[in-house]
């Protein structure tokens, strides 16, 4: 995801940060922290129920359609065709079922994916994945309670940063909100998401040496390098 002058600079950032202080700093990438299955299947659904009732209220028949495609002898059938109920739901079921084909596999294709993805589900997909990513590095911690993680889904465009009760508490709400605007503003078109991310270790840091400045019993526990997963 970074290369290797990208996950340099984080590290390096999160060794000043930690430099001083107790607490630790992990950072976590993550490309896409989900596949999204829900949207292709949604929008393949939306598509279907809605589509073919806007164009029958439009006045679009689907036996009047291929009646003019059939030909002459059709057309001339049509009057008895539309009185086959059974005929034109298949017909619109028919409609239905190639629109949910090919508005799903359009879908399906990452980009338009991505596009069509809403950001609460986006935020709250990240959210979901920094907090597993939490629990796991905090059953590692060896009881430590003044740790910060930074969690960034790239393609997603989404941050997360989550800090230990102890540090929550004492800490400014403004202090984490900061370091994910630092990151969010990096990752925007035509911007450095690395720039951002050494920004945010360093607010983060700042919290760190304030509130739990460095004591005999602190140690560096996690590597100080970017966790990409």
């Amino acid at each position: 995801m970074l290369n290797a002058k990208d996950q340099a600079r984080i590290a390096e950032a999160v060794g000043d940060a930690e430099s001083g202080t107790s607490g630790e700093i992990v950072c976590v990438l993550a490309a896409e922290v989900s596949h999204y299955p829900e949207v292709a299947l949604g929008w393949a659904a939306i598509s279907a129920l809605v589509l073919p009732a806007l164009a029958l209220s439009a006045g679009v028949h689907p036996l009047t359609l291929a009646a003019d495609t059939a030909g002459v002898w059709m057309a001339a059938q049509a009057g008895a065709l539309e009185s086959e109920l059974a005929l034109a739901l298949g017909l619109y079921a028919m409609i239905q079922t190639v629109l949910f084909v090919l508005v799903f596999a359009l879908v399906e294709i990452p980009a338009v994916r991505r596009w069509a993805t809403p950001s609460g589900l986006k935020r709250h997909k990240v959210e979901r994945a920094a907090r597993q990513q939490f629990a796991a590095i905090a059953a590692r911690a060896q009881g430590s309670e003044t740790g910060v993680l930074i969690f960034v889904g790239l393609v997603d465009r989404q941050v997360q940063v989550l800090a230990d009760k102890t540090l929550h508490d004492k800490a400014d709400e403004a202090s984490w909100k900061a370091a994910a605007a630092a990151i969010t503003e990096g990752m925007k078109p035509g911007k450095d998401p690395t720039t951002g991310i050494v920004q945010a270790v360093s607010i983060c840091g700042a919290v760190l040496k304030a509130h739990f400045p460095a004591t005999d019993g602190g140690g560096n526990v996690f590597s100080n390098a970017p966790v990409e997963i």
